[in-house]
């Protein structure tokens, strides 16, 4: 499948083209860093998928997306966002959108773009969490571009996804303690950035390594130090591209 990537970091481009790149079916046919950047490129490009930030200074990743939806019904657009923000994943779900994913949830992005190419919607664990808040909006009707997100697209996704890209980082966890060795992590601060590459929370976090969340808030500072990182999300994807050398 040929993707579009498009994110206002350069850093997240540039790690989620290596990251998809690597995959055997998928390629990286494009990446922008703006909504409107994006519009001009999608009908130049016309990816099978088109992955999207929503917060963006130059366009928006929502109102991009209506623009696309209107001109090319048919478009398979997942948002990669930062926020599980009821009003955004509403919006998103009107629209038509395939998908809904939180970039810590680094592991999922893979098998949920091949859960679109199948025709389903997908949602990310911490959106499938927000879904009882939302009420009746995200059952209304969607775009044109959907396939019935409010339903179809809890089946498809929802924990299961980001399951199964848990279930890839405990796999090949050695690897990635020897790739952050030269970072001079500490063995609690290797696991911990595990956790965060899976998407759990702190508090999450702090059940499976016994300790309080203000620990796992010291530990992931330090890990942000010593890496030269500026967030848990910088950290998902950086611990995923180590993973491939």
């Amino acid at each position: 499948m040929r993707v579009m990537i498009v994110d206002d970091d350069p850093f997240i481009v540039e790690s989620l083209t290596t990251i998809l790149d690597a995959q055997p079916d998928i390629e990286v046919a494009a990446t922008a860093l703006g909504g409107r950047e994006a519009t001009r490129l999608f009908s130049q490009v016309t990816p099978d998928v088109l992955l999207m930030d929503i917060r963006m200074p130059e366009g928006d990743g929502l109102s991009a997306a209506e623009r696309i939806l209107k001109d090319s019904p048919h478009a398979r657009v997942v948002f990669l966002t930062t926020f599980a923000d009821d009003d955004y994943i509403v919006r998103a779900l009107r629209l038509g959108a395939r998908g809904y994913l939180i970039k810590q949830d680094v592991a999922s992005i893979a098998p949920a773009l091949r859960s679109v190419m199948a025709d389903q919607n997908v949602l990310g664990s911490e959106v499938m969490g927000r879904m009882p808040h939302l009420g009746t909006r995200a059952e209304e009707p969607a775009g044109p571009g959907a396939t019935g997100a409010a339903g179809a697209g809890a089946k498809a996704a929802g924990t299961g996804t980001a399951g199964a890209g848990a279930s890839e980082a405990g796999a090949e966890s050695a690897g990635a303690s020897a790739a952050f060795a030269d970072a001079q992590l500490t063995e609690r601060e290797r696991r911990i950035v595990e956790l965060v590459a899976q998407g759990l929370d702190n508090k999450a976090i702090a059940g499976t390594v016994y300790v309080s969340e203000g620990t796992v808030r010291n530990h992931i500072s330090s890990i942000l130090a010593k890496l030269g990182l500026k967030n848990r999300t910088q950290i998902a994807v950086h611990y995923w591209k180590s993973l491939m050398g």
